[in-house]
């Protein structure tokens, strides 16, 4: 069991914020379907502002801010890593085919011989 500390939204402003933010979302959302004759282009971009429009919301509250933080964390996170060059990934690749092609193969032989054991042996029906 885990001993971290949940965070939970308790101020009833960021409630209140939050909840505004999901009603936008779903605004967006009924807007795109309202909108069934109109361009594709109109569509979407209700869509997109309803979401634009909700992020702008919740980043006025206190767990919007802690999620933004958690965000420019992850990406600094992200650019610590080292990553693979062109010929690891390659090789890596080539060993991953390599390794499911061993394993496509020995289960067709399990499957084959269990057939055989099976309808050939003991039911004779082949």
């Amino acid at each position: 069991m885990s001993n971290s500390n949940v965070e939970t939204v308790t101020s009833t402003a960021d409630r209140l914020k939050l909840g505004l933010a999901v009603l936008v979302i779903v605004a967006g959302i009924v807007g795109y379907s309202m909108l069934e004759g109109q361009p594709a282009v109109a569509r979407v971009g209700v869509f997109i502002g309803g979401l634009v429009l909700a992020v702008v919301i919740a980043w006025f509250s206190e767990p919007g801010r802690r999620t933004l933080s958690f965000g420019r964390d992850s990406y600094n996170e992200v650019k610590r890593v080292v990553w693979p060059t062109r010929k690891e990934a390659t090789q890596m690749t080539g060993i991953v085919f390599a390794f499911v092609i061993a394993m496509g193969i020995m289960l067709w032989v399990v499957d084959k011989s269990l057939e055989w054991l099976i309808y050939g042996l003991l039911l004779g029906w082949k």
